[in-house]
């Protein structure tokens, strides 16, 4: 961590350097074309930075999971619900013959009689789902502000649209009881696929990490799937994104279609109640976020501050910033920054991943075909939780 630690503070100093060229060079606010080149070019640099740091710490990462032992042994005996047994992992016997229906071998130990023979599914064991889990983490932003949880049916949420209000009441006064109102919110499960073909050669070779290969894209192509849904899907056949109309309540609209103010941003943190704001923050593009890191507030201290801890993210306004490359880009009409606790913004999984292998369908390749499914849905439960910037038609 001692590398990523300096290769923060290079970072920190480059952006200082870009902040005093902008200071001495800017006239009225305004840089010259060949000046506005260079300092385009220092805030490159420092964004090129950010991406080497999270390499970095991705790398770290990696290798701690991978020091790690592949199964931990079991210490207690085993519990159970309603006189049925509790399984916390997968057994040693059950991820054996997973790791071989995979790679096309006789299963040995007969234990996956769950799924169903003639269609070639077969259920994905314990550790391979967490592994993917972990990865999807790491690989959507979302996800890791969001509330996540696992069902196993539509998942129904009653959200309180009003709260019981007092009031002083003079002695032998007349008082009006509130009369709360609640609404229902379902989540469901829309089907996520993803598939990758896998040579012949690579199946027969024992030194391939073919379960490491298949977490891998399988992780990648589900999170960007899920992460673009998350931020601007349409809640049909997919979940409800958060820089939608239903995503969460308007705080400002700008008074340009094509630019965000610094005062339009300060209204926007000041239309989120005071209770949210303690875990709030900022999700928006990288694109927008180019043209705010630009802005200072009214003392002349620019708005954006670098990260310079590990594994914390940058700030705008001292609140935390995280950037989606699926949100919304400068235009008329867009939702481009959202603001608030994203844990009222529910991904609900529903439990368990599949995984089919098609043997015959790329046989002419010579590739077999590797199919994995998972089940997701989210929406925003509580849209006075989250504000949204919206840009002027």
């Amino acid at each position: 961590m001692k590398k990523v630690l300096e290769m923060r503070e290079k970072r920190a100093k480059a952006w200082d350097a870009a902040k005093a060229f902008l200071d001495t060079r800017a006239k009225d606010g305004v840089l010259s074309p060949e000046d506005n080149a260079t300092y385009d070019k220092m805030l490159a640099d420092v964004d090129a930075m950010a991406r080497q740091i999270a390499l970095e710490e991705d790398r770290v990462a990696r290798d701690a999971a991978m020091a790690q032992p592949t199964s931990s042994p079991i210490t207690a005996k085993p519990n159970a619900q309603d006189g049925k047994p509790v399984h916390y992992r997968a057994t040693a016997e059950y991820r054996e013959d997973f790791l071989n229906l995979v790679r096309g071998k006789r299963p040995v130990h007969n234990v996956m009689e769950e799924g169903t023979p003639s269609t070639g599914g077969y259920l994905v064991p314990i550790e391979f789902d967490r592994n993917l889990v972990r990865a999807l983490e790491r690989e959507n932003v979302i996800r890791s502000i969001a509330k996540v949880i696992t069902t196993a049916a539509p998942h129904r949420i009653n959200v309180a649209l009003t709260d019981v209000s007092a009031d002083w009441v003079a002695e032998s006064g007349v008082f009006t009881p509130s009369t709360p109102t609640f609404n229902q919110l379902s989540l469901d499960a829309y089907t996520l696929r993803a598939a990758a073909l896998v040579s012949e050669e690579l199946l027969q070779d024992s030194m391939f990490d073919l379960e490491a290969y298949l977490i891998d894209n399988f992780a990648r192509a589900f999170a960007a799937k899920e992460e673009q849904a998350f931020c601007v899907g349409n809640g049909s056949g997919q979940p409800t994104g958060i820089f939608t109309a239903s995503g969460g309540d308007v705080g400002v609209t700008t008074a340009a279609a094509g630019a965000i103010t610094a005062d339009e941003l300060i209204e926007l943190t000041y239309s989120l109640k005071e209770g949210y704001k303690k875990n709030a923050v900022f999700l928006l593009a990288s694109n927008t976020l180019a043209g705010i890191r630009k802005l200072k507030d009214g003392n002349g201290v620019y708005m954006w501050q670098p990260s310079l801890q590990a594994d914390q993210p940058d700030r705008l306004l001292g609140f935390p910033v995280y950037v989606s490359q699926y949100a919304p880009a400068i235009a008329a009409n867009a939702y481009t920054i959202a603001f608030g606790d994203f844990q009222n913004y529910w991904i609900a999984d529903r439990s368990g991943r599949t995984v089919r292998r098609a043997d015959e369908l790329h046989i002419a390749n010579l590739q077999t075909g590797f199919y994995a499914f998972q089940r997701v849905d989210g929406k925003t439960v509580l849209p006075e939780g989250i504000k949204l910037l919206k840009q002027h038609a």
